[in-house]
């Protein structure tokens, strides 16, 4: 095995930070503007960053350019950690989030479209850093290293052991042979929608500051909010909802099916297994959910909402969707406290968190074409029972599956599930109790957001422990990068020479 190439990771590192400084000085802008009173400190931050990526640049600027699957695994996870480690500094310099742990917690969350927040005053942050806070979702959600694949060709590398390290799964649809242009089409997708999000929003009634950091939260399947109550604030205006209601959908949707809608390739979105499966899930859940809510829950009480002139059933009925689709996309927007409605229901909400969106999506959780494929096996286990000799091959979207596909959906759901439980058990050791634990357990590996219990939708992350909050941003990050990119780190042979 050939020697691990540092000098190009520590040069994509360089180029890693360079972006995060360039978002960070948009930050700025925004605090300039607004006249929030931290512009010199998020600006000391960018600059910071920026000359810091530029030093390891030039340190590193005689390295060979290849990148093996090795150093593609090291970038994607080293990656994550020095854009949260860096993207911290704003809150620290400014004092919005003082403490490094917090801050730590916050920005990964932010990276990852978790979307939990250690803050209990949200709307008494300054808009700078409430756009920054957006910001770290917009970048984390199409993943910034797909961002740089976009631009490693100018550097004369190649991208396309980043890609597969940075989306590992059962998806192997490419929009274009090469895979820079695969990446620059998304980016154009991806900013095409957080524009048009933000234009509906300002029409429907949110102001422009409040519209774009929405956007970019829904199509990053993130969650952060400019608002205490998250979208329940505007509870009283359906509309804001149905709109973010709709990009979630979107944005937790393979976006190569929106690629395809835009080529007016309808067909194949229509065929696609996947897409057909995590429609109809929703659209049975909801309806479930909205006849619990209707027949049993007084929805004005856990939504904060005045009765609606279009009537309690509009009403059970908009919010279920909403939460049903911000818990499967992972997206994590809160316009009632689901965990109030009934046991039930909170139950079923908890299930929702390893659902997961679709692959190729900004979603976390397990992704719907792994349950798929595994509901899929298990029933062509039982054809295999009753009929010993066929030979009997899974199928997906009229393509025959390799074996190996389907051992790695069942390596990574069995670790996925392992991964709940070790988490889960060491929140319980640092002292949460049972319904928090699983939850907060759930809700960081799947990178949902709001969780059960004491850290439900209707309370923030700030009181768990100082090494629980260490433990929920490592969760964090493996649920976001698919748990093998990270956890091969950890494996003697990965650092061995041969």
């Amino acid at each position: 095995m050939h020697k691990i190439n540092k000098e190009i990771i520590a040069n994509l590192m360089g180029v890693l930070l360079l972006f995060n400084g360039g978002f960070m000085l948009l930050s700025s802008l925004v605090s300039l503007v607004t006249k929030d009173g931290v512009t010199v400190e998020i600006t000391s931050s960018a600059f910071l960053i920026l000359f810091l990526g530029l030093f390891i640049m030039l340190l590193s600027r005689n390295h060979t350019k290849q990148i093996q699957k090795r150093e593609g695994y090291i970038i994607v996870s080293f990656g994550w950690v020095l854009m949260s480690l860096s993207g911290m500094l704003p809150y620290i310099f400014s004092g919005v989030i003082p403490d490094v742990s917090s801050a730590f917690f916050e920005t990964m969350s932010g990276y990852t479209t978790t979307g939990s927040s250690i803050l209990t005053d949200i709307e008494s942050v300054p808009k700078g850093i409430l756009f920054w806070r957006s910001t770290t979702h917009w970048i984390g959600g199409m993943g910034i290293i797909v961002l740089a694949i976009a631009i490693l060709p100018l550097l004369g590398i190649g991208g396309m052991q980043l890609f597969t390290a940075e989306a590992p799964g059962p998806s192997s649809d490419k929009l274009h042979p090469r895979i820079t242009d695969t990446a620059k089409r998304l980016w154009f997708i991806y900013v095409g929608f957080t524009l048009a999000e933000t234009l509906l929003l300002s029409v429907a009634g949110m102001s422009f500051f409040d519209a774009i950091n929405h956007a970019m939260s829904t199509v990053s399947t993130g969650g952060f909010s400019t608002k205490n109550s998250s979208v329940a604030y505007w509870n009283d205006t359906p509309v804001i909802q149905y709109i973010i209601t709709f990009f979630m959908l979107i944005a937790g949707t393979n976006f190569v099916l929106s690629y395809f809608a835009f080529t007016g390739k309808i067909q194949k979105i229509l065929r696609d297994q996947e897409f057909k499966f995590f429609i109809k899930f929703i659209a049975v859940v909801t309806l479930l959910v909205t006849v619990i809510l209707y027949s049993t829950v007084d929805i004005t009480k856990s939504s904060f909402e005045h009765p609606q002139v279009l009537g309690i059933f509009e009403s059970s009925f908009r919010h279920a969707f909403f939460q049903i689709v911000a818990v499967i996309t992972t997206t994590g927007f809160v316009s009632a406290d689901f965990t109030s409605w009934t046991p039930f229901l909170t139950i079923l909400f908890f299930g929702l968190m390893f659902m997961g969106g679709s692959a190729g999506s900004t979603s976390g959780g397990i992704k719907g074409v792994r349950h798929l494929l595994m509901i899929k096996s298990g029933f062509l286990e039982f054809k295999r029972a009753l009929h010993p000799n066929a030979i009997i091959q899974p199928r997906y979207n009229n393509s025959i599956l390799k074996e190996e596909v389907i051992h790695n959906i069942y390596a990574f759901f069995i670790l996925y599930m392992l991964s709940f439980i070790i988490g889960a058990l060491i929140f319980s050791f640092l002292g949460l109790d049972f319904e928090s634990a699983i939850g907060v357990a759930a809700s960081s590996l799947g990178n949902v957001g709001p969780a059960l219990g004491s850290y439900g939708p209707a309370f923030s992350y700030s009181d768990l422990p100082l090494l629980g909050k260490w433990w929920a941003s490592f969760l964090m990050l493996l649920g976001r990068l698919e748990l093998f990119t990270v956890l091969i780190l950890f494996t003697p042979f990965f650092w061995k020479k041969h």
